[in-house]
């Protein structure tokens, strides 16, 4: 019997939730069968940074608290009981990763702390924090992650884009940001990523000094610092939310951590900012099973696997600067070398960067060479350009040899 309600989606969804479309990635396009080398969306090849014992399982004796003081075991008997709402000792365990004193003298606090399912979480709660749907706007500056969109739209936000500087190795431009900000008041955030993605280059932190210096704007500076443990050591903002009270700086454990499976964000801001996103989050937002791993990732050997798998991502991506400019078709790379990845152009037959051969190329890297990589040509500035993420000795291998190869059968 067909169905006689009156129920219509199209009329009853909000008009800018029906616009949205499903997130994609590379791999939805192309099946993985374990064999493929994935190195589309900078994860870290080389796994957790964790210390692991011969069945792959975490070390019991690599856990810790906040003084680092070992524990017998993780208890994960537990599950029956909600996790902690508040995660306190795990704040003071990401507090004690940043308070570097590289910018201030000042020290942070778990009460600087939020932490949510990702760094997405904290891009969500900050908008609903301090955006009115309909009425206020963010800042963004293009190309970067695509995520403050999605979450703008969901929320009904507009957004204001201030690209960055591509003529110019994709440097941020605050004159015109702080011109956008005065022009209008309606703006609430400003969302810059550092190091960029697809860009790969740190912001210098006189350029975020001097947004943060705007003499009348009423917003918001967040900067996002997903990558930031790839670029060099000291480059962090994380404490300098001591000083600036309106100042978000977000990380993730998904990165550098080799824990994008456990899905932990955080941001450091101001005691107050951080009051208003513990109070409108969900009660217990983090499990405990991440927080136990998360914990035990920011302790002592733990810490010590993270940066040795570091060490690695590194030399390889020194490796990439290197060899990949000796394949015919490849061209420049552009913007910098301070994360897990890297953004090169690919060149057409009259050496020009080219968004159809580069489309080509790395539809039959997937296809053809289980080599999975990211077309980025239709990102502003990006033109025939794959970003590459730094894989595994072998990994990398293998997609140089394969990258020359159909590049020569394009050509």
């Amino acid at each position: 019997m067909a169905s006689t309600s009156p129920f219509n989606l199209a009329t009853c969804a909000r008009p800018n939730i029906l616009q949205l479309q499903p997130y994609r990635c590379a791999r939805d396009d192309y099946k993985d069968d374990g064999t493929n080398v994935l190195l589309d969306a900078n994860e870290n090849a080389f796994g957790p940074g964790l210390a692991l014992n011969s069945e792959g399982a975490l070390q019991a004796s690599q856990t810790g608290n906040a003084t680092g003081a070992s524990k017998p075991e993780i208890d994960f008997l537990g599950l029956n009981r909600y996790p902690d709402p508040h995660q306190i000792e795990l704040k003071q365990l990401f507090c004690n990763l940043r308070n570097t004193h590289h910018h201030t003298p000042k020290t942070l606090l778990p009460e600087h702390m939020f932490c949510g399912v990702g760094s997405d979480e904290a891009i969500d709660a900050l908008l609903r924090c301090f955006c009115v749907p309909g009425k206020d706007k963010i800042l963004t500056c293009p190309p970067t992650y695509g995520m403050y969109s999605v979450s703008a739209q969901v929320n009904d936000v507009e957004i204001v884009k201030v690209p960055l500087d591509a003529s110019n190795g994709f440097h941020l431009q605050p004159e015109k940001i702080n011109a956008a900000l005065t022009a209008d008041p309606s703006i609430k955030l400003a969302y810059i990523c550092s190091p960029g993605n697809p860009t790969a280059n740190l912001i210098r932190k006189e350029d975020i000094r001097q947004v943060l210096e705007h003499p009348t704007w009423n917003g918001v500076v967040v900067v996002d610092e997903a990558y930031i443990d790839f670029a060099p050591e000291g480059s962090s903002l994380a404490e300098w939310v001591t000083e600036w009270p309106n100042l978000v700086v977000m990380q993730t454990l998904s990165k550098a951590f080799g824990l994008a499976g456990i899905r932990l964000g955080v941001a450091y801001t101001s005691p107050e900012i951080a009051r208003l996103l513990n109070s409108l989050k969900a009660p217990y937002n983090i499990s405990s099973p991440t927080s136990a791993l998360a914990s035990a990732a920011l302790t002592g050997p733990n810490m010590a696997v993270m940066r040795h798998y570091r060490e690695q991502i590194i030399a390889q991506r020194d490796r990439l600067v290197r060899e990949l400019p000796t394949i015919p078709g490849v061209g420049q790379f552009l913007g910098g070398y301070d994360a897990n990845f890297l953004l090169v152009q690919i060149l057409d037959g009259e050496g020009r960067p080219c968004n159809v051969t580069a489309l080509a190329a790395y539809e039959a890297m997937a296809e053809k060479r289980g080599v999975v990589v990211r077309f980025r040509g239709k990102e502003l500035g990006c033109e025939g350009c794959l970003r590459i993420t730094v894989g595994t000795e072998a990994e990398v291998s293998k997609f140089l040899q394969e990258l020359r190869v159909v590049l020569g059968g394009l050509r």
